[in-house]
């Protein structure tokens, strides 16, 4: 199965915040993931949108699975993060209702693995 990805605008960051802490209002944006645990309340949003005193992994780049996926789709994120894994990327897979998001460090290189393993790669208009 090949799927076209897109790369999105931005640069994006991991974040952490204590387990009881309210969702922040600066997680906001077009692509914002908050997960809440006993541990942690975990948010990816752009880079610009954090403010300097939370603990981060900033410096992610996003692709994204272009159009909706059937949840009777299986081993989606198994290939697209073993094909990273292979070129040794680490990758970050965020899935939602329609799609599936993976943020990268080195896009360059993501996108190069990925184009060689049939993978069509765009940019959204307005990058």
């Amino acid at each position: 199965m090949i799927l076209n990805l897109e790369v999105l605008p931005g640069t994006y960051v991991i974040c952490r915040l204590a387990p009881g802490e309210p969702v922040p209002e600066w997680a906001s944006g077009d692509l914002v993931s908050v997960t809440r645990t006993a541990d942690e309340l975990s948010i990816v949003c752009r880079d610009e949108d954090l403010p300097g005193d939370v603990q981060s992994e900033p410096g992610w780049r996003c692709l994204r699975i272009a159009g909706t996926l059937d949840f009777s789709l299986v081993g989606v994120i198994a290939r697209i993060t073993t094909i990273l894994a292979d070129a040794g990327l680490s990758a970050c897979a965020i899935s939602t209702f329609d799609t599936d998001y993976f943020l990268v460090r080195e896009l360059e290189r993501a996108v190069k693995a990925l184009e060689e393993a049939g993978f069509s790669i765009s940019a959204p208009k307005g990058t």
